[in-house]
Parts: C-alpha cells; sequence; structure tokens
C-alpha cells in the first residue's frame, strides 16, 4: 500500500509530540512537513532531533511547498480548528483532529458540512479506544461479561498541560470565548473537562447507550493562578439506565515545565484512566495505564514514572490510513462525536444553574 503523505499543522496541542515518532518510523507514512505557530514552537520540535523535517511558519506556505500531502493532524487550539478544516477541505486533505472539534455546536455543524461536500476524511483522536487494556475491557463487554451493567465509574485525571501549552490556560482558544463557569465565580469554562472527553465518549461506546441526563460540580481550584475549572466531578444516566461517575479533573500535580518529560508529574503519576464497571455477573476494574517503571531520577532526584505502555497511537494511525486508503469511515468521526461534545456543553451547563441537563 502507497505510503500516506502527512504533514503536523500548528504543533501546540499537548498531545503533538506522542506523534512524532509514530509518523517517522510507521512505514504506511511518509512524513512531509510540518507548521509551527511561533519561532518557539518551531525551535521545540527541532529540539526533538527531526530536522530532516521541514518547518514551516504559516500552514498555507506549508500546503503551497508541498502540493503532495494528503492529510494532515490537526494539533492546535481548539479555537483555531474551523480554520484549518476549511482550509484542509478546500484542498481535498483528509484530517485527523486533536480530541476536540469545537464547543461551538453552530461550528461543528459547519465542520461536518464542508467535510461531507468535500468528500474527505475527518477521524478524531480519541486514543483511548485503542490502548490494549480498553480494547480487552471492549472485548469482555462485547461478550456480555458482566451480564447486565449497572454502574459506570471512570476517570480520566491528569496534570495540567497550561504551563507546556498555554493556550489551553486561555477560555477564548480553549473553550472558544471566556463564558464564566457561574454567576458569583470568577473562573471560565475552558479547564480540565475541555482536556478529557475520552471518558465521556467511551461510556457512550461501551454501554450503547447514550445520555439521559447529565449533573456536574466544580471544586475549588487546586491552582488558584489558572482561570479556568481544574477539578470537576460529573454523574447521570444513561437512556439504558447505567448510572456514572466521571472524574475528568486536573487533580494530579506537576512541575512547571515548558518541555514536558519524565520527572513533570509530582507523586504520584501524571495520569490515571481507570474504569469501575459493575453488572449482575461481575465487576471489572481496570487501569489503563499500569505497565510503567518507577524510579528515582532525573530532573529532580525524586520519583519519576517512565510509561511503558503500549503506544495507542499505533492503532489510531492505523485506522486512519485503512480509511483514507479503502474509503473506510473512522469510528470516531464527526458525526458520532457530536453527542460527546454536547455533554461536555451540558456539564458546564449544570455547573452554572446547579441543576441536571436532561437530553
Amino acid at each position: 500500500m502507497k505510503p500516506v503523505k502527512i504533514a503536523i499543522l500548528s504543533l501546540t496541542h499537548g498531545h503533538t509530540r506522542k506523534y512524532f515518532q509514530t509518523l517517522h518510523d510507521n512505514p504506511a507514512l511518509d512524513w512531509v512537513a510540518v507548521s509551527a505557530e511561533t519561532p518557539e514552537v518551531r525551535d521545540v520540535f527541532y529540539h526533538y532531533g527531526y530536522n530532516e523535517i521541514p518547518c514551516y511558519m504559516s500552514d498555507d506556505e506549508m500546503f503551497d511547498a508541498h502540493p503532495e500531502i494528503e492529510a494532515v493532524v490537526i494539533a492546535s487550539a481548539n479555537s483555531r480548528h474551523l480554520e484549518q478544516v476549511k482550509n484542509c477541505a478546500r484542498r481535498g486533505i483528509h484530517v485527523l483532529s486533536m480530541k476536540i472539534p469545537t464547543f461551538d455546536m453552530a461550528e461543528y455543524d459547519e465542520m461536518i458540512r464542508v467535510v461531507d461536500q468535500a468528500g474527505i476524511v475527518f477521524q478524531i483522536e480519541l486514543e483511548m479506544h485503542y490502548n490494549p487494556v480498553v480494547y480487552r475491557m471492549k472485548e469482555l463487554f462485547a461478550k456480555k461479561a458482566l451480564g447486565n451493567v449497572a454502574s459506570f465509574n471512570a476517570t480520566n485525571i491528569t496534570l495540567s498541560p497550561v504551563w507546556a501549552f498555554p493556550w489551553q490556560g486561555v477560555p477564548e482558544l480553549s473553550w472558544g470565548k471566556r463564558e464564566p463557569l457561574r454567576e458569583g465565580d470568577p473562573r471560565f469554562r475552558g479547564g480540565a473537562l475541555c482536556d478529557h472527553p475520552h471518558i465521556f465518549d467511551m461510556i457512550r461506546w461501551l454501554t450503547g447507550s447514550d445520555y439521559e441526563y447529565i449533573y456536574a460540580e466544580v471544586g475549588p481550584n487546586i491552582r488558584p493562578d489558572i482561570e479556568e475549572e481544574d477539578v470537576i466531578l460529573v454523574n447521570g444516566k444513561m437512556k439504558n439506565g447505567v448510572s456514572f461517575l466521571l472524574d475528568p479533573s486536573w487533580s494530579r500535580l506537576e512541575e512547571r515545565l515548558k518541555v514536558p518529560a519524565p520527572g513533570w508529574e509530582i507523586f504520584p503519576k501524571r495520569m490515571e484512566v481507570n474504569f469501575n464497571i459493575s453488572g449482575d455477573k461481575g465487576v471489572m476494574l481496570v487501569d489503563s495505564f499500569g505497565p510503567n517503571v518507577y524510579h528515582n531520577g532525573a530532573p529532580n532526584d525524586r520519583y519519576t514514572v517512565q510509561y511503558t505502555y503500549f503506544d495507542e497511537w499505533i492503532g489510531l494511525i492505523d485506522e486512519f490510513v485503512d480509511c483514507l486508503r479503502n474509503h473506510h469511515t473512522p469510528k470516531i468521526n464527526l458525526g458520532w462525536h457530536r453527542r460527546t461534545i454536547e455533554a461536555v456543553n451540558a456539564c458546564y451547563e449544570s455547573v452554572r444553574t446547579g441543576q441536571p441537563v436532561y437530553f
């Protein structure tokens, strides 16, 4: 199969650097170029040693220099996604988009329209689906190993990426505008909840159901100097009766490094994606990122985590390439993902009103 000629746009998303080795080593890809938001971002890219990949200071400059580009990874602030998607659609370039297309539902529908008109593939990066532990969990669900599921508890808790990727601390760039969490609260939408849509998507995927209602509460920030929420808890019920409790907080503390590396986290770990699922035939406990190496060492001669789990980006890219070459629709496409974004927005509305939001 002919390798897909691919590029990365902007380089400012927290997951960007996880693509470098995949794009470089995967024989199904031909990594053509990248574009950078700023000279500083460009310098960080070259710090990783990929000096043979040309880096441009605008998307159009890159596209004009490389008309052979077939696909891109959009790795920009959420607020830039629509303009970049429209640019790619005009050029017939396929898109792998970081996590959130947009939180503005009118913009979301415009993306659906331009993507459908252009006939391009649009896959949304929710890499948890390709984690081997989650894959096993999905297999057991398909076999109904737990019987009738009654409850679904999940965490997607991490440190905050704001220090290395500043746009995630700017409400206008993360959520789309400065929308107060609620009357009298000095914080705005756009924080931890906007960074962690994975478990909102996963419960829909595993239960085969959709949301009946959602209720959310925010706690006091553990980082008083950021202007978005960093601790939030969500509960509710699915239409098939499954109750859920979701924690998508930035409740792991970090060293405020500008270039993330082992040692970014402060005890215990930088990331916990765990599931506790109960049914009438059993209970499933899942630690998606359990296999790790723990040691005392760089950079501060203290507890450090080196993740050793399977690289989910391999499976994600394999699906993306298959969709391009064999004209398939990605599992996580704009139409499927729309309800997940509606659910995230419903959480903010629940915080604002203090009431559950029904669908």
